[in-house]
């Protein structure tokens, strides 16, 4: 049989492509060593390496996360892999450990945590993962538990009140001993100088009432859960709209344990009275809620009420699958552990507050045009 080694055709034995790959290595690590590459230069891409060197993609990849291991490099999400200087390097590896609060860990925020852990991993850091249940003093706890075992940065999801007891808290996390950036948290002034990167939910609600108005909907209920901080900027972001267009509205507001079949039947009186045709709710379990309430009711969505929901986590598995406002969640965590990563090599960067803009998943109760006035 014939070695394929030998003649260049098939997959090359293990060992070679183990060599292949050191040899790789070194020669980078020469020129990065030699200042071929000088500290802060990106290097070129994994396929412009594979075809200067000759090599595979996968050759390169190997090659390039010894020195990301190494500290002598590091990948930066949608930037490409920079050179280290000395110092920066010797930082990158003693590998970074960040800790990670968020509330929940079974709805919303898996996905956001599969964002962050994606970029830490990537950047070679290390996570210290902490779940506080929406509790305040587990959170508290939690929080200093991170800052004695010596985290590097905080990627934070707090559980916030409100007006000044809000306002005390974000005062607090912005006096943080060490690099802090907040996820889907921040204050809805200009006081608070918190680093956050969070979903645009005013613009997320503003385009489902003019989804909702494209539709030809002119009568728009919006339908809230409270003591969420999404409720006012969604309740911000749905007035605008409607101010805008010129539509009329008419509100419903619950705390999230009062919700029930039989708050979904008030609420429904309360839209069919107003006249409203479309609803805009925050979140996907009160959309769903409503979608039975009214099918019991012998009205059919989206015939006679057309909803849209607000998250995109469970919506589609709705009776009718709903039409959601989608946060970027995963992207969400890339971009708020990109950012403190960032931070912690360049305490000096001017704050960062990132907003993401969500998008509209069209699903079928609410997508087409109405064709006659009900």
């Amino acid at each position: 049989m014939t070695d394929p080694s030998r003649t260049g055709s098939g997959p090359l034995p293990r060992q070679a492509r183990d060599l292949k790959f050191r040899e790789l290595a070194a020669r980078l690590r020469e020129q990065v060593r030699d200042g071929s590459w000088p500290a802060g230069t990106r290097l070129p891409t994994e396929h412009e390496l594979a075809d200067s060197s000759g090599t595979s993609v996968s050759t390169v990849r190997r090659a390039v996360d010894d020195l990301v291991t190494e500290g002598l490099v590091i990948r930066r999400q949608g930037s490409g892999t920079f050179v280290l200087a000395a110092d920066d390097a010797a930082r990158a590896g003693s590998r970074a450990l960040v800790g990670v609060i968020v509330p929940d860990t079974a709805f919303y925020f898996p996905t956001v945590l599969q964002g962050i852990e994606q970029a830490l991993s990537a950047a070679g850091a290390r996570l210290l993962l902490s779940c506080s249940g929406y509790d305040p003093a587990r959170e508290a706890r939690d929080l200093q538990d991170m800052l004695d075992a010596g985290v590097d940065g905080l990627l934070l999801v707090p559980t916030l009140g409100s007006g000044e007891a809000a306002e005390r808290q974000l005062r607090r996390l912005a006096a943080l001993p060490v690099p802090a950036v907040l996820v889907e948290r921040r204050g809805l002034g200009l006081a608070d100088t918190n680093e956050y990167v969070c979903t645009n939910h005013e613009a997320g609600a503003y385009d489902a009432v003019r989804h909702l108005a494209a539709l030809g909907h002119r009568s728009i209920g919006l339908v809230l859960r409270e003591d969420s901080p999404t409720t006012e900027p969604v309740s911000h972001g749905f007035h605008q709209a409607i101010g805008e267009l010129g539509c009329t509205s008419d509100e419903f507001r619950a705390k999230r344990e009062e919700w029930s079949p039989a708050t979904a039947e008030r609420c429904l009186e309360q839209l069919r009275a107003a006249g409203a045709t479309a609803a805009v709710c925050f979140g996907d379990r009160q959309a769903t809620l409503l979608v039975t309430a009214a099918q019991r009711a012998g009205l059919s969505v989206p015939d006679d009420l057309a909803l849209v929901a607000y998250d995109d986590e469970i919506a589609d598995l709705a009776a009718v699958p709903l039409t959601a406002v989608a946060p970027p969640k995963q992207l969400l965590g890339r971009t708020a552990a990109d950012l403190l990563l960032r931070r912690i090599e360049q305490p000096g960067l001017s704050p960062h507050q990132i907003l993401l803009r969500p998008a509209i998943t069209v699903r079928s109760s609410c997508g087409s045009l109405r064709t006659t006035p009900r």
